[in-house]
Parts: structure tokens; sequence; C-alpha cells
């Protein structure tokens, strides 16, 4: 199968009786586009950007439907965009209780398994773990190299210009993975025990710097909330199909 790589030569196309059954659309633009008396029988869209627009489906803005949906199955979900302190605790507590129950679930056999093109358990850890480092311990905190060396970095962080000879090469034990995912988790639930509404309103910069934005201490906050909720989604949906294969 062709695949299309950086493309940009389907801007602005009009396809007409045109089949895209079976393709796959990875990291790539769909903003914009629209589709009129098409077949989406079993059409999966999955992206972590969709809350910040609008998805538009026989008139229906159906974003918030989406979004509450996961809210249900995902209780404390909502939180993550929570604006004082103890909301925030209370967010980080429903999240790491969570993720408790997902990791103590998985049988070992299994935390290296993962979906075509997607990250296993062991993986997704790890990126949590790059996740604290980047918006607390480099935006909040402000340390010179924040990152710890089995972090998972981002698809595409090298071509950025990020120094990729901070993380380790060969993939860490699992065991080593839990025990630096749990400092990290104590670092989070250490700085939130404390903070207060002043602290949360401070400005920081962008630890991945690039744009204007000069997030808060509350927003970074939020960020690691978001990341943990989306991924905690991914990991699920990924082992119940890797079980069911």
């Amino acid at each position: 199968m062709t695949t299309y790589f950086g493309t940009k030569e389907f801007e602005g196309a009009t396809f007409v009786k045109a089949s895209f059954k079976g393709a796959t659309l990875r990291f790539s633009d769909v903003s914009g586009v629209s589709m009129r008396g098409v077949d989406v029988d079993g059409l999966d869209i999955d992206s972590h950007d969709l809350f910040f627009g609008s998805l538009f489906v026989n008139g229906v803005d159906v974003v918030p439907l989406v979004d509450a949906e996961l809210n249900r199955q995902f209780p404390g979900r909502e939180l993550q965009k929570a604006q004082t302190p103890e909301g925030l605790r209370e967010g980080w507590n429903a999240v790491q209780s969570a993720w408790q129950e997902t990791v103590t679930g998985t049988p070992l056999d299994l935390v290296d398994a993962h979906v075509e093109d997607e990250w296993s358990l062991s993986q997704t850890l790890r990126h949590l773990i790059l996740a604290t480092d980047a918006w607390l311990r480099g935006g909040i905190l402000r340390k010179e190299q924040p990152f710890h060396e089995i972090g998972q970095i981002f698809t595409g962080a090298g071509e950025m210009g990020f120094d990729m000879s901070i993380f380790r090469v060969d993939p860490p034990a699992y065991e080593e993975i839990l025990a630096v995912r749990a400092e990290r988790q104590r670092q989070v639930t250490d700085f939130l025990a404390t903070v207060t509404a002043d602290l949360l309103a401070e400005e920081r910069e962008n630890p991945w710097g690039g744009g204007d934005w000069r997030p808060s201490v509350g927003d970074c906050i939020r960020v690691i909330l978001e990341e943990e909720w989306a991924h905690l989604r991914y990991i699920r949906r990924d082992l119940a199909r890797i079980r069911q294969s």
C-alpha cells in the first residue's frame, strides 16, 4: 500500500466517488475537510486536539458530547480543567487511582505488547515521566536539565532540534520504569500538597519553547493532567484490543 509522507498535494483537492476504504491517516492535518454523502461506517477518529476545536456530524458539533462521555467513562477527568488548588489535587488523585488500577491489572507479559504504531504500557509510562519532567521540573520548577534518561520522547522531537542525547538508547527494565514513575508521581503530589492560588497564577516559560504562550503554573499542572488522562485512555483502548486478538 502506498504511503504519502509530509505531502501537501491533497490540500484543497476534491475527491468524487473515490475510495479511502481501510486508509490510515497519522499525524496529518484534516482541519476544514468537508465530507458530503459519504459512507462512514466504522470510521475511527482519535484526536488529542479534538477538544480545542469543533467536529460537525450531520450539522451537530459532537465535541461537547464526546467530552461529556469521556468524563462519564473516566470519573475525575473533568477536573483536568480545575482552576483551584483543591480541584487540581482532587483531579490528580483521581487520575493516579485510575492509573494504579491499570498498572496493577496488567499482567507482566503484556507490559511491552503494543498495537501497531502505538506505545506499549512500558513506553507510555516512560512518556508520562517525560511529561512530568517537562511541565513540573522544567516548566514550574525551572530546572536547567529536568529530564530523566529513560523518558519516552514524542515522535519528531529530534527534527525539532531537541537534544536526544539526554535519553538512554537501550530500553530500561520495567521495574526501573515503575520506580522512576513512582518518584515523579510523588513529586507532583508533594507540589500540589502546598500549592497556593497565587502560585498557580504565576507565569512560566513554555518548556518546549516556540510561540508566544507563557503558561501559568496552573496551566502546567493542567497539561500534566491532560497527558495523564489522554494516555490512560490510549493504553486502556490498546490493551483491550490486544486481549481480544
